[in-house]
């Protein structure tokens, strides 16, 4: 397969061909050294996040269909970053706003690049640009399938403020709805957020594609009054449930990930959080399998 395209006719390999393809990378590896990434998929200009995600899951299920799942799921800020990985070669499946593309790279030198990325990057204060968007993968999960683990895990890219922690929240929300249902089908994904400033309170979050985003703060301390409702839905939460305050999304696309977002902070805001250090994500987890990593969130957990 050339670079322009399906047998090097220009057009772009259909899914079965790109199966066919991801199977050369991943049997015979050194035959490809030093190739670049081919495309194997382009989006419509202007795709929605729920466009894209249909686009990219012919492909996704071509090459699972022939190689076997993936060592390890995940995706970018701006498309899925998928991984069949042993200590040798890596062949990955990447995906951003206007194409995926297949390659297979040396894995240490693959990983020592993304690590420098992690270790050396980022904003130092406030003032600065986040580059959250700018990460190789902000989510990972790991289900134990076949492959091998890398030895070294990244710690994440950490928020110098909570504008920095919504952008990135935003970011890994919109992800989640483009990539997850395509990964791991109807499984849920999802954390806690607890903070220092405001102990014992949990603020939720989750997504999966048969419920939609969905937001949730322990308000059980708070008084059940229509002043305090008022205030309650001021701040953009939609109902009360036995003491939790919620928004739901069901079909959600970038602003819906984007309201969602800033809800979370502001709550937060609201209940004396004035730094991303004061913030822990607890219970990360997609449907209790594997291990979920989220180093693009931008606090620790």
């Amino acid at each position: 397969m050339e670079t322009t395209g399906a047998a090097g006719t220009g057009r772009l390999p259909t899914p079965g061909e790109a199966a066919e393809f991801a199977r050369a990378l991943y049997e015979t590896p050194e035959a490809y050294a030093g190739h670049g990434p081919v495309p194997v998929l382009a989006h419509e200009p202007g795709a929605s996040l729920r466009e894209r995600r249909e686009s990219f899951r012919g492909v996704y299920e071509a090459v699972v269909d022939r190689i076997g799942e993936p060592t390890l799921y995940g995706g970018s800020a701006h498309g899925p970053n998928v991984r069949w990985r042993d200590e040798r070669r890596i062949v990955l499946l990447a995906g951003d706003r206007h194409r995926a593309r297949l390659s297979v790279h040396d894995t240490d030198a693959l990983e020592s690049g993304e690590m420098r990325t992690f270790d050396w990057g980022g904003a130092w204060s406030a003032d600065e640009p986040h580059d959250f968007d700018l990460l190789p993968y902000i989510w990972q999960l790991d289900r134990t399938g076949p492959g091998e683990r890398p030895a070294r895990r990244t710690g994440g890219r950490m928020a110098p403020s909570l504008c920095h922690f919504e952008s990135a929240l935003e970011l890994m929300l919109a992800a989640w709805v483009e990539q997850l249902p395509v990964q791991v089908g109807d499984d849920w994904a999802g954390f806690s957020l607890t903070s220092g400033a405001d102990r014992g309170r949990q603020l939720q979050i989750s997504y999966a594609l048969a419920e939609g985003l969905h937001v949730s703060v322990d308000d059980r301390d708070g008084e059940d009054s229509p002043e305090r409702a008022r205030l309650m839905r001021s701040r953009g939460w939609q109902s009360r449930d036995r003491g939790w305050w919620q928004a739901e999304f069901p079909d959600p696309e970038r602003r819906e990930t984007a309201e969602a977002a800033r809800l979370a902070i502001a709550e937060l805001r609201a209940r004396g959080t004035s730094d991303p250090k004061e913030l822990r994500a607890r219970d990360v987890s997609c449907k209790d399998r594997g291990e979920l990593l989220l180093p693009g969130l931008g606090i620790r957990h």
